[in-house]
């Protein structure tokens, strides 16, 4: 879709356009010029998403004398980073024994205690630069539905003890104390962990970029890069010939010349309401701003925005209404004002990866799929480090250095994952029937690799 079209003003956007935290704040601001021609940079980093914004923020923070252009083929915030949750999450994918299988328990845990940090440190951003972005740092909370999702969360809560989460990480609470917060109808259980924000993604997005710009970095609107070479971007204005070239184009990575199999792409949709009543708040609390999800194996994840709406995703807008009615029943009323969707990056085995190769001056970082918010951020510092060559905490974290197999070849990538959900699914209705967590999301989960 071009540019222009994001931009049209007022009205509802249909579903897969820019969004409702865009439009919130009348679309993203007036657009940066294109790339005029052929260029030399220090750094060339292709996406204006939240990896290539914050690469650029800290790499120029470091080392002020870097020339840093940033590619990007629509507008600053067009992918994921402006059309998700507004989750800023101190939890990131992939199983936990693949990171472990290249750092060992010590190194997951350096790898999660960095994460949960990084949540504190994209509120020390918008402080520092004075960007009101609605971050609220209220926690997470996820709510068993049935007793297998009960089962799973007491397991998993087991489970994090055994792997050095304390009671101040992630604990249970019973229902009652889990009304004390937030009233979601037939909710058995839930639990808590305090590592999650929730944000306006457009805000933070608007507020970052402003920064890099302010630091010196340039962003290129409407550059479309079609292959990325050793140390080399090619666009239809000419190549861009850098040191280094970072890529930083996660669900879009697929349209990059030889990278069709490295990531691939899967839509999440998104609903929000009209602002509920008072008396609809006053029913279902959520006073603290705590992000929410269901503890299905198909999930969902809301949020409470800033004034005053309910927000959450998945894959149809009439089954996002229809889970938000049933979770609760005081918003039957509200109407869906706006529906979008947003491109995740999936690698093969769920994993997290950042590169730097100093031979070929590449460098990526991606594979958030759906958790990007907080893990672009940590990303971004640790690109910062492996391309300046400071050895640090950062660089010795287990994603460092991972290069993950490439997915199968079509029509068998698109066929397996259509099997996957359609698994969970499968399961999510054996759970509602009974009482054990269902054996077919163990079966899909070892199909697709999370496992």
């Amino acid at each position: 879709m071009p540019a222009s079209a994001m931009r049209r003003p007022g009205g509802a956007r249909r579903t897969g356009e820019l969004g409702f935290w865009w439009r919130s704040l009348g679309g993203p601001p007036p657009a940066r010029p294109p790339l005029p021609g052929p260029a030399e940079a220090d750094v060339a980093i292709v996406g204006a998403g939240f990896t290539g914004l914050w690469t650029a923020y800290y790499l120029k923070r470091a080392q002020p004398s870097l020339r840093i252009v940033v590619l990007e083929r629509e507008v600053a915030g067009f992918g994921a980073s402006g059309r998700n949750g507004g989750w800023v999450s101190g939890f990131f994918s992939g199983p936990q024994r693949l990171y472990e299988g290249r750092g060992g328990q010590a190194g997951f845990a350096a790898l999660r205690r960095a994460m949960f940090e990084t949540v504190d440190e994209v509120g020390r951003f918008l402080t520092e630069h004075d960007v009101d972005a609605d971050f609220v740092k209220g926690g997470h909370l996820s709510v068993a539905l049935n007793e297998a999702q009960a089962f799973r969360l007491r397991d998993g809560v087991r489970r994090s003890r055994g792997h050095g989460l304390g009671e101040q990480d992630l604990r249970e609470l019973s229902r009652a104390e889990l009304e004390e917060r937030l009233r979601v109808a037939g909710a058995r259980i839930a639990t808590y962990s305090p590592h999650v924000a929730r944000v306006h993604p457009a805000k933070l997005l608007v507020g970052l970029a402003a920064a890099v710009e302010r630091l010196g970095v340039m962003i290129h609107e409407d550059t479309p890069v079609s292959e990325i070479r050793p140390r080399a971007a090619l666009t239809p204005a000419g190549i861009v010939r850098a040191r280094w070239v970072v890529r930083a184009t996660e669900g879009y990575t697929a349209s990059l010349r030889g990278l069709r199999r490295a990531l691939v792409p899967i839509n999440s949709s998104m609903i929000i309401t009209d602002p509920l009543s008072a008396g609809a708040w006053e029913e279902i609390g959520w006073a603290g701003s705590e992000t929410v999800s269901d503890a299905a194996l198909a999930y969902v994840y809301l949020q409470r925005t800033a004034d005053g709406r309910g927000e959450t995703a998945r894959a149809t807008i009439e089954g996002l209404h229809e889970k938000l009615v049933a979770m609760f029943p005081s918003a039957a009323q509200a109407e869906v004002d706006h529906a979008w969707s947003g491109v995740l990056g999936v690698p093969r085995d769920w994993c997290v990866s950042i590169v730097a190769d100093p031979g070929a001056g590449l460098a990526w970082a991606g594979g958030y799929v759906g958790e990007g918010v907080a893990a672009a951020n940590l990303a971004g510092r640790t690109l910062r480090d492996l391309m300046l060559g400071e050895p640090s905490s950062l660089t010795a974290l287990p994603w460092v250095g991972r290069r993950p197999r490439r997915w199968e070849p079509e029509p068998i990538r698109w066929s397996a994952i259509r099997s996957v959900y359609s698994l969970y699914r499968r399961a999510d209705r054996n759970e509602r029937r009974g009482r054990r967590p269902s054996r077919l999301g163990g079966f899909a989960d070892a199909l697709s690799g999370r496992g």
